[in-house]
């Protein structure tokens, strides 16, 4: 591995690799414990727990709007180590804050501050990659630390699973009994913390520290607004991705509220505890598809040499089994629906590619808050994404809602790829006039 990548660039990359593992971990916990924990909050069986859910995820969502604006925006200006440090001590602090929230409120607002801290790691980690390494050596380097990362969100439901074990090992350790969700978000803050004095090592961009001295302005968002074209690509980033967050936000999120009882899926095999787990369940399978899809498109980007040829593949990918999750499914074991939910995942496995290009796009004066702000815009659309189904459903259904927002956020990305240049062979060496 060393091989590839030069010099202290191995370890950039395994740092950043790590810190995404951490992030994706926290970005999905919530989903994974939403259900234990409302449940300790409001009680078994109240009413309000699907709409309660769908608000405390959106509350952290915005959190991740506005914290890549403001973390994007620093990265330019003062450097993107500082971001990677100062949103992991954010997000981790958030987490293990969130074990011991006991009502709505102190939810709502730490996981809004949460997503502030998440809303960093993956724009500054990625930007530091695309600037360190050789142009055909960036997409190892991108893939490593998307593919590793997304595997977070397979630990964060083993964590969920197996959380009696750890709370045996906090109580032996404390003295305090914990509830497994609560073992699942102190987890998530202590591993962030860990990771911290990790990144001690860790070394700041080259062309960032040979541009302090331009004159060029920089992390000024007004760049993006104020030329035409410059805005079309960097509008077509963010819509490029939004697919990916239709079937993790509305597809695989809702399993347990909306998917599993609207199409019939045959849940007698499952105990009662079981029956509990089926939402983390349905989002490890997709974590584990979108791990594999990242692999895949990378290698794939390597291999063709292009961008744009393997978005425009997985985003076929992506609408074909969206009709069949939709129309395809009905009475099918819970088996067969997992499985689904891992091709699904694997068809929004180009996220690497995403974010990539993104980067990718535009000069060094504004990569960072282009990095930061395209995946949290894109994470931010879950919740026009599923506003939209939520009121398209109440007259039209379930299934009919998600295929028409499905279609057009397909669509859209479709639309996008045409608008943005091809980058695989592009230097990253020049500024935004």
């Amino acid at each position: 591995m060393k091989h590839i990548f030069p010099g202290r660039s191995f370890l950039l990359v395994v740092v950043a690799a790590l810190g995404y593992f951490v992030d994706i971990y926290d970005l999905v916990l919530f989903n994974v414990v939403k259900r234990e924990s409302l449940e300790f909050i409001l009680g078994v069986g109240d009413p309000r727990i699907k709409d309660v859910g769908i608000a405390l995820f959106n509350w952290q969502m915005l959190g991740m709007l506005v914290g890549g604006i403001l973390w994007g925006v620093w990265g330019d200006k003062k450097g993107r180590i500082t971001v990677l440090f100062g949103s992991i001590l954010l997000y981790s602090a958030a987490n293990i804050a969130n074990a011991f929230t006991t009502d709505l409120t102190t939810y709502a607002i730490v996981r809004f501050i949460a997503g502030l801290g998440l809303a960093g790691e993956l724009g500054a980690g990625i930007t530091l990659i695309t600037e360190t390494l050789p142009r055909d050596k960036r997409g190892y380097g991108t893939m490593i630390v998307v593919t590793f990362g997304a595997l977070g969100a397979v630990f964060a439901a083993e964590v969920a699973d197996k959380g009696l074990w750890f709370g045996h090992l906090w109580e032996s350790l404390t003295g305090q009994v914990l509830m497994s969700w609560q073992v699942t978000y102190l987890v998530g803050g202590l591993m962030g913390l860990v990771l911290l004095v990790m990144r001690v090592g860790t070394f700041e961009s080259g062309l960032f520290q040979s541009m302090k001295e331009s004159t060029a302005r920089k992390g000024d968002l007004r760049l993006l607004f104020t030329d035409r074209q410059r805005f079309v690509r960097y509008l077509s980033c963010i819509l490029i991705g939004v697919p990916v967050w239709y079937v993790i936000g509305v597809l695989v999120s809702l399993s347990q509220d909306v998917f599993i009882p609207e199409l019939g899926i045959d849940t007698s095999a499952l105990d009662a505890t079981s029956l509990k787990k089926v939402n983390g369940n349905a989002i490890k399978y997709a974590y584990i598809g979108l791990s594999i899809g990242d692999l895949l498109s990378s290698l794939l980007s390597q291999w063709l040499r292009s961008r744009k040829k393997v978005i425009v593949m997985y985003l076929s990918a992506n609408l074909i089994l969206t009709l069949i999750f939709l129309f395809g499914m009905r009475g099918a074991s819970i088996a067969t629906y997992n499985w689904l939910c891992l091709a699904l995942g694997m068809a929004t496995g180009y996220w690497v590619i995403f974010v990539t290009v993104a980067s990718e796009q535009f000069g060094t004066n504004i990569r960072s808050t282009v990095a930061t702000t395209t995946p949290n815009f894109v994470r931010g659309a879950v919740l026009p994404v599923t506003y939209s189904f939520s009121m398209l459903a109440v007259s039209v259904g379930n299934v009919t809602s998600a295929l028409v927002v499905g279609l057009v956020c397909i669509g859209a990305a479709f639309w996008a790829t045409t608008r943005v240049h091809e980058t695989f062979h592009k230097e990253m060496d020049f500024v935004e006039k």
